[in-house]
């Protein structure tokens, strides 16, 4: 007989996308500092899984949006003072995905590809590699190059607002891949995060968390920070296998009543799970949903060849030099 202390699983994602559970050495995920209340949907001490509601249905048109960064080449900029700061040339890409439920259609509703360079050098002019202009987005600070990706984000979101803004109609439903952040505003909205890197629940509750059963959920509970909101976890069909194979995390606006935040919690399991990818065509499969995997591969090849874009900016960088 097998002693089940010695069980093991093997994480149904390709080692190179990392792990669906971020685990770190103070247990399976490092525990969040949010304040986390529980007793929301559900009082703790009765927390359980929940079944899809009887008379609850899909919408009938849901959007899922995503976007794609790429860095096309770190740059330096030499300043009149002798001085210097670092800056990254960078490429991004918002769309998002139609899928009409009724007719079982899916189809790319819009894209948008925007680019700049990110630098907090006062002295910084737009860039021109070529055909390809990279506006400045100067950055606050003394803008060090580990920090400067991030700064990225800021102006992807932005697309990623206008691309999706621009299709809704009344009763749709918008699914975002990644955690809400600034877009908490958004009417019938949904942060999708596939990678769980953080512990938000003590040892009982995530019990309940890992005990789903495929098509289940965790009742609704409110992360208090500053871009928490209402959260909870489903499982998205998937094989036997490890605790959180096929887990994700789900959020809604903290601006939400908790009953509408109920409701789109049960509206997001007779949803979500139908977009579900499977293992033999996405190495992040479950979690990685199938319109998101055909648009990320869409919105990449937008961004242009980064080999030519590199050889552009370094074009650009040799005649803005001085001559001696």
């Amino acid at each position: 007989m097998t002693d089940p202390a010695g069980r093991f699983f093997v994480d149904a994602w390709d080692p190179s996308y990392g792990a669906s559970f971020e685990a770190s050495a103070t247990g399976p995920a490092a525990p969040s500092s949010a304040q986390v209340e529980t007793d929301e949907e559900l009082p703790a001490v009765d927390w359980r899984a929940i079944d899809v509601r009887p008379g609850v249905r899909a919408p009938d048109v849901v959007l899922l949006v995503d976007g794609v960064r790429r860095i096309d080449a770190s740059i330096w900029t030499a300043e009149s003072d002798g001085g210097s700061f670092p800056g990254l040339a960078a490429s991004y890409a918002a769309g998002v995905v139609r899928c009409d439920l009724q007719r079982g259609a899916a189809q790319l509703a819009g894209t948008r590809v925007g680019r700049g360079l990110f630098t907090a050098s006062p002295s910084a002019r737009d860039v021109v590699a070529g055909a390809i202009r990279y506006p400045v987005h100067r950055v606050g600070g003394t803008g060090e190059l580990a920090k400067l990706p991030a700064a990225v984000q800021g102006p992807l979101t932005a697309l990623e607002v206008a691309v999706s803004d621009a299709i809704r109609t009344d009763g749709d439903l918008l699914v975002v891949d990644g955690p809400l952040r600034s877009r908490r505003q958004l009417p019938r909205t949904l942060g999708y995060i596939k990678t769980q890197h953080s512990q938000y629940l003590d040892a009982r509750l995530t019990a309940v968390v890992t005990g789903l059963r495929v098509g289940q959920r965790s009742p609704v509970f409110r992360v208090g920070t500053a871009w928490g909101g209402w959260s909870w976890y489903l499982r998205l069909p998937v094989a036997v296998g490890a605790p959180w194979a096929g887990i994700v995390r789900v959020e809604c606006s903290a601006d939400l009543g908790i009953d509408e935040a109920v409701a789109l919690a049960d509206l997001s399991l007779v949803t979500l799970p139908r977009f579900a990818s499977t293992p033999y065509k996405d190495p992040r499969a479950p979690q990685n949903l199938i319109p998101i995997a055909g648009l990320e591969r869409r919105l990449r090849a937008l961004l242009g060849d980064s080999r030519l874009l590199h050889r552009a900016l370094t074009a650009a960088a040799r005649a803005a030099a001085p001559r001696t």
